[in-house]
């Protein structure tokens, strides 16, 4: 195994991302892009099956629960998750299901219309998700 630390081909392509993430203010607008992130999953935070959302910069997970009030899980053998995943697969999406839990992890260069699907296709999945 090697961890290619000193690799000076490893260290050029390190620094020109550095680069790029100064010049073209990456941080500033990954800000904007989470913020409408968090936007579009909104209204989720009120559905029965919903039992948190979370989120952490670009990365945000909605967990899906059996019962809100308790918290309850659903069985992990019923892969809500996958169900979800599998929806969106088919919406030309890509969620990652983990459990019961979708993760939103979209690349820095998706836009606010791509970010508003995701939500969009997100909610459908969830509503076919958690049917019995």
């Amino acid at each position: 195994s090697h961890s290619y630390t000193g690799n000076p081909i490893g260290c050029a392509v390190a620094l020109a991302t550095l680069d790029i993430f100064r010049d073209d203010n990456v941080i500033e607008s990954n800000r904007a892009l989470s913020t409408c992130m968090a936007e579009s999953v909104a209204h989720l935070a009120d559905h029965p099956n919903v039992g948190d959302i979370r989120q952490h910069g670009m990365t945000l997970a909605v967990e899906m629960v059996k019962d809100k009030a308790s918290k309850t899980p659903f069985p992990w053998q019923e892969r809500r998750g996958i169900r979800v995943y599998q929806h969106a697969l088919t919406r030309q999406a890509l969620l990652r299901p983990l459990g019961n839990v979708v993760y939103f992890m979209p690349p820095y260069v998706i836009t606010e219309e791509q970010i508003r699907h995701l939500g969009q296709v997100a909610t459908e999945g969830i509503e076919i998700a958690v049917r019995d």
